[in-house]
């Protein structure tokens, strides 16, 4: 199966495309201070990596899109990017977790990372994470955490007791890396390829997830977003005054 994946949930913008034998990756990290480039990277990075696999669109058999949890603006530019390309082309779509994936990750680095349970961690901001965890030989199945926005002693608390050498990965592991350590979470170095979010792990779980209709698909925010819609009655109190 041929599939197309991509991840817009952290700040990085992330694009695969992969048969079973071949892969090609592509990501574009903003620097530290740098804005996301999800609307600008997005369908470039999408036409480069096909481009590059010499692939066109009628020999994809799936699209694969991350729903996060993750950054509100990024999730929306990934959700209807895969929605829009589903429509157009009538390729099948489906979701993937964005903390699932990132968890799979790890089995992909050089160096595995010893480890009974995979905590991925996505920074939320607001001194929250979103967070969950797996069985590393068993992250495509249901998870021993499930993913859910909490402060990161929360999670500590969350993962205690369900192994003995926990290992968190993902931006969210290296913002709040010495409260986790501090509770007994192994974090990677900062550099550690293991931290990044990677499409290709999307293209590794997508064959056995259920196809999604594109007007359903719908991003995991997991909370509510920073800036809610004023409430009628608000608008109104404001206009008295």
């Amino acid at each position: 199966m041929r599939i197309l994946a991509f991840d817009t949930a952290t700040r990085a913008t992330a694009v695969a495309l992969a048969d079973g034998r071949e892969a090609v990756e592509l990501c574009d990290e903003p620097l530290p201070g740098v804005r996301p480039g999800h609307a600008t990277c997005l369908m470039p990075l999408i036409n480069q990596t096909m481009s590059t696999a010499a692939v066109g669109w009628e020999r994809i058999d799936r699209i694969a899109v991350g729903l996060g949890p993750g950054t509100f603006t990024g999730l929306r530019i990934g959700v209807a990017t895969a929605k829009a390309l589903a429509r157009a082309t009538g390729i099948p779509v489906v979701g993937v977790s964005t903390l699932q994936s990132l968890a799979l990750s790890v089995t992909l680095v050089a160096t595995p990372i010893r480890s009974d349970v995979v905590v991925p961690v996505i920074d939320a901001r607001r001194g929250e994470v979103y967070g969950a965890a797996w069985e590393p030989s068993r992250v495509g199945e249901s998870p021993l955490l499930a993913p859910r926005a909490l402060a990161p002693d929360a999670l500590v608390a969350a993962v205690r007791g369900l192994g003995s050498s926990p290992v968190a990965v993902g931006d969210g592991a290296i913002a709040f890396r010495e409260i986790l350590e501090s509770g007994g979470i192994a974090v990677p170095g900062d550099d550690d390829a293991v931290h990044r979010v990677r499409a290709i792990s999307h293209c590794r779980l997508a064959p056995r997830l259920p196809v999604s209709d594109p007007d359903t698909l719908a991003p995991d925010y997991q909370r509510l977003p920073d800036a809610k819609p004023r409430s009628s009655n608000e608008h109104a109190q404001r206009h008295e005054h």
